[in-house]
This record gives C-alpha cells, sequence and structure tokens, in this order.
C-alpha cells in the first residue's frame, strides 16, 4: 500500500530534517537517520506541518527541549508504518491511513488519559518538544491507539496540518473551557494562528468578536473570518468595554505576554471568562494579573492546553458540514528548506501576518 511518498518508501534508512544543535542557534536541514517504529505507536510520512510560535519558544530556549533537536508539532500525512501492539482493524490504524495528532500525546494508560483528558497527561510526550517533532520527513506518534486522529477524505492534508495544534486549541479553549454561547462578546487578543482560529470558530458557534492585534494586516483577516469588531492593541481594554457596553463575557489571550494577558482580563465584564491559550514562559511566566478586577467584578481565571484525541469528532464534523474552514488560515506554503527562516522570523512579533505558514517537505 502506497505511504504517500512513492519514491521514499517505508523503512528508508534516512530522512531529512531541519536541525539546531544549541539554543537560538542555525536552523540546518540535515539528512538524519529515519525514525525507529515503537511497538505501540506509528511511523507517519509528514504531508505538512505548520510553524508555530510555540516551536519559537523551545528554539529561543524558553521551553527546553533536547538538542541537537527538530522542532514541528503541528501536522498531517499518511502513516508509513505500525507498531506490532496497535490495535488494527475497523476501529484501528494501517499503512496508508490518513492522519494527524494532537500536539499533546498521552500515555494512554493514566487516570487522565483514560478519561479522556489525554492533553493533561502527566507522562505525555510532544513531537517538536521532548522528541524529535515534524519539520521532517517523517514524525513518530507514540500510543497511536490514544492519539491518533483518522482524518475524513474530504478534509486536505495542507489543512489538516493546522488542526493539532493552533486550530485544536482555539476550539478546545472556546467550546470545552470557556463554555462560549451564541450572542457572547468574545475578545480574542493577539490575531496570529491561535488567534484567528479562535475568531473563525467563536464566530461559526454564534458569538460576536473583537479582535485585537497590532497588526492592520492582522486585524483585516479577522475581520475576513468572522470577527464584528477588530481594533488596535494600544488601548484596546477600553475600546472593547465600551464596543461592548460593558465588557467581554470571554476574553482569549492568543499570543501570551503579559500586555495581551492584561489587555484580555481588563476587557471582561462582571462575571466574565478568560481564558489563557497563548504560552507564557522565561520572564513572562510572572506576569501581572490585575487581580482588584478579579475580585471585584468576580472574574473566572482558565487554562486551556492543546485538545485530546477524542474531542476531535465534533471539530471535525464542523470542519465537514463547512461550518468551519481552517484552509482559509493556510497563507504562505514553503519547502523544508525554507521552514528555518520562517521559524527565526518570529523574532519580530510585530511582522504582518495574513495566515499560517505550512512546510510541505
Amino acid at each position: 500500500m502506497s505511504t504517500g511518498y512513492p519514491d521514499r518508501p517505508s523503512g528508508t534508512a534516512s530522512v531529512r530534517a531541519v536541525v539546531y544543535d544549541a539554543v537560538g542557534g542555525p536552523l540546518e536541514v540535515r539528512t538524519v537517520p529515519a525514525p525507529v517504529c515503537p511497538p505501540a505507536g506509528v511511523v507517519v510520512d509528514v504531508a505538512a506541518t505548520g510553524v508555530c510560535r510555540s516551536d519559537w519558544h523551545a528554539w529561543r530556549g524558553h521551553d527546553p527541549v533536547p538538542l541537537p533537536h527538530t522542532p514541528g508539532h503541528e501536522w498531517a500525512g499518511v502513516i508509513a508504518e505500525v507498531g506490532a501492539d496497535v490495535p488494527r482493524g475497523v476501529t484501528g490504524f494501517a499503512v496508508g491511513d490518513r492522519v494527524t495528532a494532537p500536539f499533546v500525546l498521552g500515555c494512554g494508560r493514566c487516570e487522565w488519559c483514560r478519561a479522556g483528558a489525554a492533553n493533561v497527561c502527566p507522562d505525555q510526550e510532544q513531537p517538536g518538544f521532548t522528541y524529535a517533532g515534524s519539520f521532517a520527513e517523517q514524525v513518530v506518534v507514540h500510543a497511536a491507539a490514544t492519539n491518533l486522529v483518522r482524518l475524513p477524505e474530504s478534509v486536505d492534508l495542507v489543512a489538516a496540518a493546522a488542526l493539532g495544534c493552533r486550530f485544536a486549541t482555539a476550539f478546545r479553549a472556546l467550546t470545552g473551557v470557556a463554555g462560549v454561547q451564541p450572542g457572547e462578546w468574545v475578545a480574542v487578543v493577539g490575531c496570529g494562528g491561535v488567534g484567528l482560529s479562535a475568531v473563525m470558530i467563536a464566530a461559526a458557534l454564534g458569538a460576536r468578536v473583537v479582535a485585537v492585534d497590532v497588526s492592520p494586516v492582522a486585524r483585516d483577516r479577522a475581520l475576513e473570518l468572522g470577527a464584528t469588531e477588530a481594533v488596535p492593541a494600544e488601548g484596546a481594554a477600553e475600546a472593547i468595554q465600551a464596543l461592548t457596553r460593558g465588557g467581554a463575557h470571554v476574553g482569549l489571550d492568543a499570543l501570551g505576554a503579559p500586555s495581551t494577558l492584561d489587555t484580555s482580563v481588563r476587557s471582561l465584564r462582571r462575571h466574565g471568562r478568560h481564558v489563557q491559550v497563548g504560552l507564557l514562559l522565561g520572564e513572562a511566566a510572572g506576569a501581572p494579573v490585575p487581580w482588584d478586577l478579579v475580585v471585584g467584578r468576580e472574574l473566572r481565571l482558565l487554562g486551556s492546553h492543546g485538545m485530546a484525541a477524542v474531542d476531535y469528532p465534533a471539530m471535525l464534523a464542523m470542519v465537514a458540514d463547512g461550518r468551519l474552514d481552517p484552509a482559509r488560515l493556510v497563507g504562505d506554503r514553503i519547502g523544508l528548506d525554507e521552514a528555518g527562516a520562517a521559524l527565526a522570523a518570529m523574532d519580530d512579533p510585530t511582522v504582518a501576518r495574513g495566515g499560517m505558514t505550512i512546510v510541505v517537505p
């Protein structure tokens, strides 16, 4: 059966991958040994993989990773090899299946995984963080029975590469954590990949969305994707309070910076819900919170971390019936040789963002 790469059959001895040897060091494409298939896992031929700010955090040393290292954690592809312990048959997986997986891979054994919360598994693995990621021709998925998601034929592999981190993270943050309801105001602070995904999803859920970003290009994209209003970052909390006549019901920090956290919390109405999605790492981990407002307005502060594979069907159903279209979030499509430069370009957070950059190895 085809692996999706007829010129690179399963069992190949080497693959091409982006590698860096030191924090902030050169991002080089090298030929490396092909990954070994674990008994309970699979090896996937990567058809497409996203360039995400979380990978930039790891490269810059904000999130420690083993070195040398290959980044990449949101991808879609075709199974090339299946471990001996992976279930087969109708409910299992086989070579040739089109798949994706969350960026958090649960162990499949603990109480959290058994309860369907693999996204908070204490023994989790993460491609691109705990082991070599998807900026490569192949990537490994551990505990495949827990973590693999079979893709409908109607979902394009390039669009599916946007699902595993930013889109799925935004979906769970809005549906499973914030519980957004039709007619509510949602403030999305930071309109990169997660933020633009959140704009599209919140609008599809019937919410009214105010998008916040420093970039006019990003604000315009947010309006195209369903935002009701889009405002600059400076003075955003006050603007949202005025636009919504009392504040947003839900505020989502999609970037992860002290300023975006502060804006989200200050934009909320009484009994509002703040959801922290963007990573606050390094010095930002100690970001201050306006606790006077949290107490006085009885605000709720919530964290959201990815989404487990068992929760994908609801999202994929909305993609399949057209209510959500992740393909609209895809901007540039580049080759593996350009992936390092695209990741390094995230050093400047003010660079105009019109969509996700997808690497096609």
